[in-house]
């Protein structure tokens, strides 16, 4: 659970049978499932049981639905809790042939969906698709690095202090859920899993949690259904902006007068613009979620971290040679800012970090829609109970706050209109978006931002701020 010194109280899911919530990643680690809406971090100790079991392998994902069915009411008849008041317990059934993710999740209407993604299937764990049913409770105590399955995904607001808006006050300064029910598509094959949480304080028992997870499997289709992207195309009703053009145009007119100032530090703030679009269809945000490339806080793997710090934005190219054009600009011109903005990461690492290593080639990394320049950074933290001190301090950083942070961050609270919620903070089992949809039925918020700094052209930003949006949501337009 997130320090406090970042993340202060909110409301805690209690346990009780609470809403189904799925969670999704085509290439994210395996993981686990109770709901936690911002809570603080209490003093609980770890729970009793945990528990991870792999069942036979089955040739199609239908056996694997009647594999966990089968495991779980034979759970419920032996009740393995015992005396023990808290536990959890995770079953997975490997699946051997590849079954597309997105595919398969399109057939759960029964049940809400998320999804979480890596960039790239990870070596050293399955990639994984997971479908989320919260439960309810604190969860950090559900963890541990004896089941390291078991994992919480989740987001947490951009300022986690601010008052949070009408479309965001759901979720609380964060929101984190361990999967009862997971998906996970590998590189040849695939995983079902569900996971079976409880904790007698929190009234929430082991026939409770037994109960849920039969209900959830029952409702779980084994089949997958093909998407039609054709069928998706829809048209937009309206749009508006927040802030709007001429807004937009003061406040990055104000950020420069405080850049070149003489009595102010700040170096660069990044503004952000809310857009809601209405369309005539509903939108469906797995397709749209899936296309997007989110900037890496930091990556885990026992000791080792990496991290990345973004600079500039550029269009693709309509042709290979436009496009190679384009980069190399981007190189020349932008190139000689990434080292002032990977320095401020490279030295929070250092406050935490034995080791820090930041990479001199610069490279650029390239979306379907923009490049940005990126450079890479590397660290050894002192022991693997440091991670949320890395939260701490690498959020916000520079690519979605500015420089000096506590500058920015004051900017940002003072001359934007509208609440980020949890676009531009940390997302999934941790990572930080550096764009972010909400869907409300016909309703679609985008949230994008751009970097500010001297010489910034405030109609250039503007029709940044287009191309942003644009990743994944225009596509299906």
């Amino acid at each position: 659970m997130p320090p406090p010194s970042l993340y202060p109280s909110g409301r805690l899911l209690t346990a009780r049978p609470a809403s189904t919530t799925t969670v999704v990643g085509r290439w994210a680690r395996p993981s686990c499932s109770l709901s936690m809406n911002g809570c603080a971090p209490g003093d609980r100790g770890a729970v009793c049981v945990r528990e991870a079991r792999v069942l036979p392998a089955v040739s199609a994902p239908w056996d694997a639905v009647g594999q966990l069915m089968a495991a779980v009411d034979a759970l419920g008849a032996a009740a393995p809790s015992g005396s023990s008041p808290s536990g959890i317990i995770r079953i997975e059934v490997p699946i051997r042939q590849r079954v597309d993710a997105i595919e398969w999740l399109h057939a759960q209407g029964a049940l809400p969906r998320c999804f979480f993604s890596a960039r790239a299937p990870l070596t050293d764990a399955p990639a994984a698709l997971d479908l989320v049913n919260g439960n309810g409770g604190p969860e950090r105590a559900f963890l541990s690095k004896d089941c390291p399955l078991i994992r919480a995904y989740g987001a947490i607001r951009f300022d986690a202090t601010s008052d949070a808006s009408v479309e965001w006050e759901d979720y609380g300064s964060f929101y984190f859920s361990i999967p009862q029910v997971e998906f996970n598509e590998l590189e040849e094959s695939s995983v079902l899993a569900t996971t079976i949480a409880w904790d007698d304080s929190l009234s929430w028992t082991w026939q409770n949690a037994v109960d849920r997870v039969q209900s959830t499997l029952q409702k779980i289709s084994p089949s997958s259904v093909k998407v039609n992207k054709s069928s998706l195309q829809t048209n937009i009703m309206s749009l508006n902006h927040v802030p709007t053009k001429a807004s937009w145009d003061l406040a990055v007119t104000k950020a420069l007068q405080m850049i070149k100032g003489r009595h102010s530090e700040l170096v660069k703030v990044v503004l952000a613009r809310c857009s809601r679009y209405i369309t005539d269809t509903c939108i469906d945000p797995i397709e749209l979620l899936a296309s997007l490339k989110p900037e890496q806080l930091f990556h885990r793997k026992y000791l080792n971290i990496s991290s990345e710090a973004l600079a500039g934005t550029r269009a693709r190219g309509k042709t290979r040679a436009d496009d190679f054009q384009i980069g190399r600009d981007l190189l020349l011109r932008v190139g000689e800012r990434t080292q002032q903005f990977s320095k401020p990461v490279s030295v929070n690492l250092q406050m935490i970090c034995d080791e820090v290593v930041a990479h001199p080639t610069k490279a650029l990394r390239k979306l379907p829609r923009v490049q940005h320049l990126s450079a890479q950074l590397a660290a050894r933290i002192r022991n693997e109970d440091d991670e949320f001190d890395i939260l701490n301090t690498l959020h916000p950083s520079p690519a979605v706050c500015g420089l000096p942070t506590k500058e920015a961050r004051y900017f940002i609270r003072d001359y934007e209109i509208f609440d980020r919620g949890m676009y531009a903070g940390p997302v999934g089992w941790f990572g930080g978006a550096e764009n972010l949809l909400l869907f409300q039925g016909h309703s679609t918020l985008v949230y994008a931002g751009a970097g500010i700094v001297e010489g910034t052209n405030p109609s250039f930003e503007w029709d940044e701020l287009d191309l942003k949006a644009s990743q994944g949501f225009l596509d299906l337009i």
